[in-house]
């Protein structure tokens, strides 16, 4: 693929063929991803990549861990609720994968199946869990760098005919992940990417994001056009 088809093609990806995804096509897409840019070349992430039996772990602890009521323990700062222009935003995708999927409103059952899907990460074949060295902890830019590999990574994956969606849930239950991905204490979870060959068939995942335009976005200074 050329850049602009994988970027521009990219979707977040949340219903997956039941296939396996090769370790060795795993790791040529991290191997891409890492070609990252980080501060002062310091490449502090780390990858922990589950599948089989341990993800199929992680998913039970953190489903059961949700429904019982235990709060979220994830690792990385919130910001709390969205609002504003955030807020639309985030309802107005939730709007179309609820449409997407024939979700009404008042199916108070299917919402929350599809809220339990991100806590079992989509039922893909594959999680990567992205943490970063806790001697950095406590500053933005080891999180900062932590973002672009993700933006690397699903990049990576697309390009390799993989589908993957950045998904925090599948993180907020931390001990669950930690204990069954073998994560050492030296290790901050970010976030993880569910990754697998995507399924044509899931209506979702023909949805695309809106994005919202360079003049809304971008600010030209000192140009003389």
């Amino acid at each position: 693929m050329q850049y602009d088809d994988v970027v521009l093609g990219r979707r977040s990806i949340r219903g997956y063929k039941p296939v396996p995804v090769p370790r060795a096509l795993i790791r040529e897409v991290i191997e891409l991803a890492m070609r990252a840019p980080s501060s002062l070349n310091t490449q502090p992430w780390n990858f922990y990549v589950v599948s089989g039996k341990p993800l199929d772990r992680i998913r039970t602890g953190n489903t059961e861990r949700i429904l019982a009521g235990v709060p979220e323990s994830r690792e990385v700062r919130r910001h709390g609720g969205y609002e504003g222009v955030h807020r639309d935003r985030q309802i107005e995708i939730a709007k179309q994968l609820f449409a997407a999927m024939g979700i009404e409103r008042h199916d108070k059952e299917r919402r929350q199946d599809w809220v339990l899907r991100g806590f079992r990460q989509f039922d893909a074949p594959v999680s990567v869990v992205v943490t970063y060295d806790r001697s950095i902890h406590g500053g933005d830019i080891g999180p900062f760098d932590c973002g672009a590999v993700t933006n690397a990574l699903v990049n990576a994956a697309w390009s390799r005919g993989l589908g993957c969606v950045i998904n925090s849930q599948g993180i907020m239950q931390s001990p669950v992940v930690r204990e069954h991905a073998g994560i050492p204490d030296d290790q901050v979870i970010m976030i993880c990417v569910a990754m697998g060959y995507p399924d044509d068939g899931f209506p979702a995942n023909a949805v695309v994001s809106r994005r919202k335009s360079v003049d809304e976005a971008a600010v030209f200074v000192g140009f003389d056009d």
